[in-house]
């Protein structure tokens, strides 16, 4: 056990940007929400947040997708910290249950339509991939932009009829229409809100730029063996090392009318309490998935939040102030990334301007 690293579990810790490489292009947005310029796209269209999990990909280094973080004396991974005191970073229920953190944000914007596909669930997950963790994910678009004319728009879902030997068909065809055809079309605008869970097939469509919070795992099975942009995608990372019939094994068969779909998936956020000087919604929670949560707080003004047993991660959405915390004061701005641990017994956010940010929670 690192003592020295101890004293960091008090102190609000920011992250360094961590752009993590994709199979399609984007990026341009999470630029333009960084202030970074110039806003260009390319094969970095996520950042990963508060992550303690590699990201999968032939010759990609070592360590890509870990978050680093600020402290005191110097960069360290957020990994090594929690793993120096993991009832003090993370709280003791969940320290005691996965002994990680349980969750992973992502900021994810799409130039191009990314391939088509699913993530397991939990039983799946176990089975073939001998993994705590599935990939239950949830989308909350935050911005879009019409790439080509297109409009930004999900795929998500069978839609009635579909059948497991029908998809195998297309899939060794490699019939990207029909595949396209069989899922769901929905068009999304800001405030949006989706859960997709384990079994879903889906696809985020050009255009969209959204937080993605989801399990802490990498998994993706995709059924598109090269990209729309025209890469070649391998085979790892078509089936993660299971085989092509029991990736397909992966999907859930189970078809819906488009009603049904939303229905099934899309999220209506509710405020829990709001004052002059905030509102605060929650978007994704125990209703929902026990896997993660997600509020969003508007704030002109101040507003605290108290210790619930567990970390969080505050995402400067926009916006500018200061945090209170442990009698000190620490400055946040639009694009920070920041982590509180459960060693936190309240964090006051003070905005001096207009301000929203986006408050993740780890598993229930």
């Amino acid at each position: 056990m690192n003592t020295d690293f101890e004293q960091y579990a008090y102190i609000p810790l920011k992250q360094f940007s961590n752009r993590v490489w994709r199979t399609y292009e984007g990026g341009a947005l999470i630029d333009k929400w960084k202030k970074d310029t110039p806003e260009l796209d390319g094969s970095m269209p996520e950042e990963w947040i508060m992550s303690t999990v590699t990201a999968r990909g032939n010759g990609r280094p070592e360590n890509e997708g870990l978050s680093l973080v600020e402290t005191p004396s110097g960069t360290h991974s957020l990994k090594e910290l929690v793993a120096s005191n993991k009832e003090l970073y993370l709280g003791k229920a969940l320290a005691e249950k996965f002994g990680t953190t349980g969750v992973l944000i992502k900021m994810l914007d799409s130039k191009e339509r990314l391939t088509i596909q699913v993530h397991p669930d939990k039983d799946y997950a176990k089975t073939m991939l001998n993994s705590a963790f599935g990939k239950t994910e949830s989308w909350y678009v935050l911005n879009k932009r019409e790439i080509n004319g297109e409009k930004s728009v999900i795929y998500m879902g069978f839609k009635e009829g579909v059948t497991r030997a029908q998809w195998e068909t297309l899939f060794a065809n490699q019939d990207i229409e029909g595949m396209l055809n069989s899922l769901h079309k929905i068009e999304v605008n800001p405030g949006d809100a989706y859960m997709i869970y384990g079994g879903v097939p889906h696809a985020i469509g050009s255009g969209c730029f959204l937080m993605e919070v989801q399990e802490p795992t990498d998994y993706t099975m995709r059924v598109e063996k090269v990209t729309p942009a025209g890469l070649t995608i391998s085979d790892e990372l078509i089936h993660q090392g299971v085989g092509e019939q029991n990736m397909l094994d992966c999907f859930h068969y189970d078809g819906c009318t488009y009603e049904e779909a939303l229905k099934r998936w899309k999220v209506s956020p509710k405020t829990i309490n709001s004052s002059d000087t905030h509102t605060l919604n929650t978007i994704f929670n125990e209703t929902h998935t026990d896997c993660f949560g997600l509020s969003e707080l508007d704030l002109n003004g101040s507003h605290t939040i108290k210790a619930n047993g567990s970390f969080f991660v505050a995402v400067i959405y926009f916006g500018e102030g200061t945090i209170v915390c442990g009698g000190k004061e620490y400055s946040f701005a639009q694009g920070d990334e920041i982590f509180f641990s459960a060693a936190i017994e309240e964090v006051e956010f003070k905005s001096t301007i207009e301000s929203k940010i986006l408050l993740c929670y780890p598993p229930k």
